[in-house]
């Protein structure tokens, strides 16, 4: 990415109509494909993918959480404590993107959804520029991070994971500093579901319809500078 943008894609043959969601349902549809295109259809829509079977396999459905979890960047929580984990950290960005899905995908964490499909598939769109890492690296070794989809002023969190204690939490707030660096209020940074650990670093929910406001308004502007560089 010698220029320092995204690629557009090939546009999908598939479109994401959420005038008729059903308001407090989560799931929107079903099927479609991971093609980059239909990833970023689906971003720009509102909506992102995660299969229905166990542990992320098949059918695909399409989400659009409602309420939705979103992380103000101004309502940042961050303890003492965690900010001198921050400190003995070294943060990077995209230099292990693979290294970060493989281990988000990790088959002995509760929970999991990454399937190798869902994994290629963003392995795709990071080559094309529009998805990326946030990493810990402490002493050589990859100890934690995050990674996401980023268009324009939305980053879309998708997963994260910690091998080292506090090592996610210091990846979201890294991310956030980065977010938060040109000052611009209207970037959205969404985190899909909140849970409590997320309420915890200032996560709060939003309806359907104030999100897919937010979205708009935050589509138009510049992407971050850090995943801007080339």
């Amino acid at each position: 990415m010698m220029s320092g943008q995204p690629v557009e894609p090939i546009p999908s043959r598939y479109a994401f109509d959420l005038t008729v969601a059903v308001p407090g349902e989560d799931l929107i549809g079903v099927g479609a494909d991971l093609e980059p295109g239909t990833l970023l259809a689906g971003y720009r829509s509102a909506v992102f993918p995660m299969g229905l079977g166990r542990h992320g396999r098949g059918p695909l459905g399409w989400w659009s959480p409602d309420p939705r979890g979103v992380l103000p960047i101004e309502g940042l929580k961050v303890s003492r404590s965690l900010r001198r984990s921050y400190a003995g950290f070294d943060i990077r960005v995209d230099t292990a993107f693979n290294d970060v899905v493989a281990a988000c995908a990790d088959a002995r964490r509760p929970g999991r959804w990454i399937t190798p499909r869902i994994a290629e598939a963003y392995r795709r769109l990071h080559d094309l520029g529009w998805a990326h890492s946030v990493e810990c690296w402490r002493d050589g070794r990859l100890a934690g991070g995050l990674y996401g989809v980023d268009v324009g002023g939305l980053f879309a969190g998708e997963s994260m994971f910690h091998r080292e204690r506090d090592a996610s939490k210091v990846a979201l707030v890294a991310l956030v500093e980065m977010l938060a660096e040109d000052g611009e209020p209207r970037r959205l940074l969404d985190v899909q579901w909140r849970t409590d650990h997320l309420a915890s670093l200032g996560v709060i929910e939003i309806s359907r319809d104030e999100y897919r406001r937010r979205l708009a308004i935050a589509l138009p502007v510049p992407r971050p500078h850090r995943f801007a560089q080339p």
